[in-house]
């Protein structure tokens, strides 16, 4: 058992997560200063754990080995591996190529990360299992991000994830919403025992020395006493912080050691491993002499380091940081010059020594970390990727090689989503060496860094031009991602036809081909209304072609863009099948966040509320904010079409909030829609009217050209309610222009419902005839709410026996769909009608969490809890944990009830819908 003074709350908490470990997961970061006792922590819960039987696995950050990619996840598992095998070949050919132990076929950071949690999932089925990381603010960036996966998915596991991260160490854990528990200083009476039991015959004056310099630090409570007791007088008092006393405190008793010892901890200090037979070769090397495991002796005796198995140990990391800081920087590069030579047959080791071991330019170092950043990009570990090439720049010796290493270190930089890191790359570029291709990349990289800013048509002139340059010097594939720049910016703010015009005509002078998925999305962007007809039509040749997860997605993203929105649907359900398997976390959050909008516009908002909360979780890790926000907007409308106003205006404020300054007109566009949504079906048409005017509002940040035209009903609905008629009317020439030249299906469904709604008496029921005579089929909401308006209108008419029966219609439509909120105000609209309507009775799945009801379709629909686990990216005893949960909730006892449950309790989707995305052909027709 392990005594701490003064942390009995602290060991408590830790102790508490291993003894209910069997019922529940759960990741906690302990935070705390250097010394003060966040190791002593992680032991107590280890002790704990082997008391109860509950399995540990561990690892340490190390400083000198943050380059080496997933170097503290390969030691975490390494007991584990010998059940790789068992993993889906995908996850086991990411997992051992990151590891350098096969080829990296699928270099996919979350699919790394799904295989990691599977790994731990598997050997906690065998006996619980606590994982302990020390100093988790040195491990290398990939394995810290894989950490950082698996902690949000450890509640339904027997797994408990403990993380020490050293105060002033920001992370990309910091991120994640995981629990934290911070440890400060000792209370002073939990101080003054600990040092009276450390050091016990200390004078008075010492003593008190030594409580007020140790401010409760455990760490320097027992090295102070030694410390101070060899210090030298000084003529002044010196402020130190307390780090750097402590670590002066180790140098004193460095300075005692014979030379061999010191230059053997010095060895070992710089090294990037823990082998003492390399730091005995390496520090012979640097000697000239003989070294012998003899040396090491002092340091052991004096408290500095341990020799456990072949290994060297420092005593805490501050041991390690007082050798290598205090040598002198000659001996330092001395020591790594030795390490390059030991680890010559380690490219990546060998180096980032030699690259340690000067402190001049040298080409030869700098093509070797060129080549490390190749093979860490290959194995997934971009940030080493990048970290690599920012080093191998820096001692370039030729100008306009070190401008295109660091060019390829800002683009690998934008894969991470880090734009402040592009930014300072490249900053560092100098443009009077880049070659016009090279130009041509700096400015294509400083577009996407600013790509949030609207500058209008003379930003979109600027890509044109630049696209024309590329164009005439034969870089086909660079000047195509300027068409699609300024393509994405047409889509952002109109530049006006002509302009948008050059944009087209370029984009297709360079396509290879009429029917390339990025020519259809350009021409979608560009010019939606004026080729909408154009794109639907090579949509629909290309509805039944093959193609990548990424491809799929652009075609899903260029209907939708057209206003296809019931084109979109099989195009997106491709794209996230296929990108689920590949673990293209980034993409899939965006393939999801169209398919969301493609739901709510289609009717199955069943389906809808599942993809937008995924969605949302997916654009949040992957640090997305403009999808994020754009998900946060859907489930804001979600919200509101439940009659949840509150909570919908609270999560369209989430959505504002994570835009920040990146805010972009088509994402305030969806938020108004939301808020507009909201207010419309809490019957506050006022409200209503200002949030989808904003759309409309050429003045407005939230004005859109283009989303505008799908929220054409929801605007005459609420100007009719709100005394707004001559505004929308005045509006309509426009969109009946607009709608004359595209042959979008959501605008017509909508302009044939405003026509209705905003017509005088004597000409709204043809109207209204018309818009209910069109195929609605594909649009069940617009048709539930075309019979509401027209049964209020009846009623208006004082035509009761017809306005109720499309009331009824709407109600039940309503009810169908399970929105809830339309189905209320279809109940009062029948009520005054004088017909009674009693409320919807609740459906067994309204019990049923979004994810709970994404794992009973899928359960239902015969796939298994590996096969769900693979495709919602958790492990498949969380599945069964959810399957538990899911079961008395819709009154059943057996997945092989599921179907008939969910067939007879939830809303049903829209005519002609799809299996969820991503369902295997197999099981689709089942």
């Amino acid at each position: 058992m392990i005594t701490l003074f003064g942390r009995e709350r602290e060991v408590a908490a830790v102790e508490e997560l291993v003894d209910r470990i069997r019922e529940r997961g759960d990741a906690l970061i302990v935070r705390g200063a250097a010394g003060i006792g966040k190791s002593a922590l992680l032991a107590a819960a280890t002790a704990r754990a082997e008391a109860r039987g509950v399995a540990v696995a561990g690892a340490a950050g190390v400083q000198s080995e943050t380059h080496l990619p997933f170097a503290g996840l390969h030691l975490m598992l390494l007991p584990m591996l010998d059940a790789v095998g068992d993993l889906p070949v995908r996850q086991r050919e990411a997992l051992l190529g990151a590891f350098g132990m096969g080829e990296a076929t699928t270099p996919e950071l979350f699919l790394i990360a799904l295989a990691v949690l599977n790994l731990l999932s598997e050997a906690a089925t065998r006996r619980p299992l606590l994982v302990v990381v020390d100093d988790a603010q040195w491990l290398d960036r990939p394995s810290m991000g894989v950490l950082g996966f698996v902690a949000r998915r450890l509640r339904s596991e027997p797994i408990v994830l403990l993380l020490a991260v050293r105060d002033g160490y920001p992370t990309s854990l910091d991120d994640c919403g995981l629990a934290e528990l911070p440890l400060s200083g000792l209370d002073p009476a939990a101080a003054e025992a600990l040092l009276d039991v450390q050091t016990p015959k200390l004078s008075v004056g010492m003593r008190w020395r030594v409580l007020a310099e140790a401010a409760g630090n455990p760490l320097a409570l027992v090295e102070l006493p030694l410390a101070l007791g060899a210090e030298r007088p000084v003529a002044k008092a010196e402020f130190l912080p307390l780090t750097a006393r402590l670590e002066r405190a180790f140098a004193v008793r460095l300075a005692e050691l014979p030379p061999e010892t010191r230059s053997l901890l010095l060895v070992a200090a710089a090294d990037d491993g823990h082998d003492l037979a390399d730091a005995l070769v390496a520090a012979a090397a640097m000697t000239g002499g003989g070294m012998t495991l003899a040396a090491l002796a002092p340091a052991a005796e004096a408290g500095l380091v341990e020799f456990h198995e072949g290994a060297i140990r420092f005593r805490h990391p501050l041991v390690r940081s007082a050798i290598y800081q205090k040598s002198g920087h000659g001996a330092r590069m001395a020591a790594h010059a030795a390490l390059a030579d030991v680890h010559a047959r380690d490219p990546d080791r060998r180096a980032w020594h030699r690259a340690a071991a000067i402190s001049h330019p040298d080409e030869s170092v700098a093509a070797e970390l060129e080549g490390v950043a190749v093979r860490a990009r290959r194995r997934g570990a971009i940030t080493v990727a990048v970290t690599a090439l920012q080093r191998s720049a820096g001692i370039s010796e030729d100008a306009a090689v070190r401008a295109e290493r660091l060019l390829r270190a800002a683009e690998l930089a934008f894969e991470l989503g880090r734009g402040d890191l592009v930014a300072d790359l490249l900053g560092q570029v100098e443009p009077a060496v880049l070659g016009a291709p090279q130009r041509a990349r700096l400015v294509w990289l400083s577009e996407v860094l600013e790509e949030g800013r609207n500058e209008g048509p003379a930003r979109v002139r600027r890509l044109i031009s630049t696209v024309e340059t590329l164009e005439a010097a034969g870089d086909r594939a660079l000047a195509l991602n300027f068409v699609r720049a300024a393509a994405l910016r047409c889509w952002w703010a109109d530049p006006g036809w002509e302009v948008r015009q050059h944009v087209v005509t370029l984009a297709e002078r360079l396509a290879a081909t009429e029917d390339d998925p990025e020519l259809v999305l350009t021409l979608a962007t560009a010019s939606p209304v004026e080729r909408g007809a154009d794109v639907m039509e090579r949509l629909a040749r290309l509805r039944d072609t093959r193609l990548d997860g990424a491809m799929a997605r652009i075609l899903g993203v260029a209907a939708t863009t057209v206003g296809a929105f019931d084109l979109a649907e099989g195009f997106l359900d491709a794209s996230i099948a296929d990108l689920r398997a590949q673990g293209r976390l980034g993409l899939l959050a965006q393939a999801l966040g169209s398919q969301v909008w493609t739901l709510i516009f289609c009717g199955d908002w069943a389906t809808a509320k599942l993809v937008t909360e995924e969605s949302e979780r997916l654009a949040r890790e992957t640090a997305q904010p403009r999808w994020q926000s754009a998900a946060h907007a859907g489930l804001a409308l979600l919200a509101g079409l439940r009659g949840q106003e509150e909570l919908g205006f609270a999560l369209a404020a989430a959505g504002e909030q994570v835009l920040g300054m990146v805010a972009t007109s088509s994402n305030l566009a969806l938020l108004q829609q939301a808020k507009g949504m909201i207010s419309l079906c809490a019957g506050n048409y006022a409200e209503a009217f200002g949030h989808l005017w904003r759309v409309f509002d050429p003045r407005d940040a939230a004005y859109h050209h283009i989303y505008r035209l799908w929220l054409v009903s929801e605007l005459a609905e609420a100007a009719v309610a709100d005394g707004h008629l001559a505004t929308v009317r005045a509006l309509m020439p426009e969109l009946e222009d607009v709608a004359a030249q595209t042959p979008a299906p959501l605008l017509h469904v909508g302009m044939r419902h405003a026509r209705a709604l905003l017509a005088e008496d004597g000409d709204a029921e043809a109207l209204y005839q018309n818009a209910l005579n069109a195929d609605l089929s594909r649009w069940p909401t617009a048709r539930a709410r075309l019979s509401r308006t027209h049964g209020v209108w009846l009623r208006r008419q004082r035509r009761v026996r017809e306005a109720r029966v499309s009331l009824r219609t709407a109600r039940d439509s309503f009810d169908a769909l399970g929105l809830l909120a339309w189905g209320e105000r279809a109940r009062q609209e029948l009520r005054a009608s004088g017909e009674a309507s009693d409320r919807r009775a609740p459906s067994t799945t309204d019990n049923l969490t979004a994810q709970e009801l994404q794992i009973a379709r899928l359960a239902g629909a015969g796939l298994s809890n590996r096969e769900i686990g693979q495709q919602l990216y958790l492990s498949h005893r969380t599945i069964s944990t959810h399957l538990y949960r899911i079961f008395p909730k819709l009154g059943i006892t057996s997945r092989g009830q599921l179907r008939d449950a969910l067939r007879g309790a939830e809303p049903q989707p829209r005519e002609g819908a799809q299996p969820p995305a991503g369902l295997p052909p197999d099981r689709q027709s089942q």
